[in-house]
């Protein structure tokens, strides 16, 4: 898995997705996340063609808290089988991931 990763999820509303990113962030199992939406999206729901409005939710972390954020994410999400997903962030300048780590440390209690 590579250093650092976008990771994204779904929700069917505004005030979920900010939920979400809000609660992410503060637990500092990612640096940053924004809401984007709402998206028209089109996919497969109990053997039916479904679309929907969905907000979507862009995280990003490291590989170290990934496991940690995706627990949180489902753990707090509405739905029963909700996206999380991951994608490499194959770059980036030095200042920025340097951020991005010192933002997703755990703290000490």
């Amino acid at each position: 898995m590579a250093d650092y990763l976008l990771v994204t999820t779904v929700v069917a509303d505004r005030e979920t997705a900010a939920r979400l990113a809000g609660s992410a962030v503060r637990a500092r199992l990612a640096a940053c996340a924004q809401v984007h939406g709402p998206v028209l999206s089109f996919f497969w729901h109990l053997g039916e063609l479904s679309e929907g409005e969905e907000w979507q939710v862009t995280l990003k972390t490291t590989a170290a808290r990934y496991d940690e954020l995706e627990k949180h994410l489902i753990s707090a999400h509405t739905w029963d089988n909700p996206e999380v997903t991951a994608i490499p962030l194959i770059a980036g300048s030095g200042p920025y991931l340097h951020w991005l780590d010192t933002s997703t440390e755990k703290s000490e209690p």
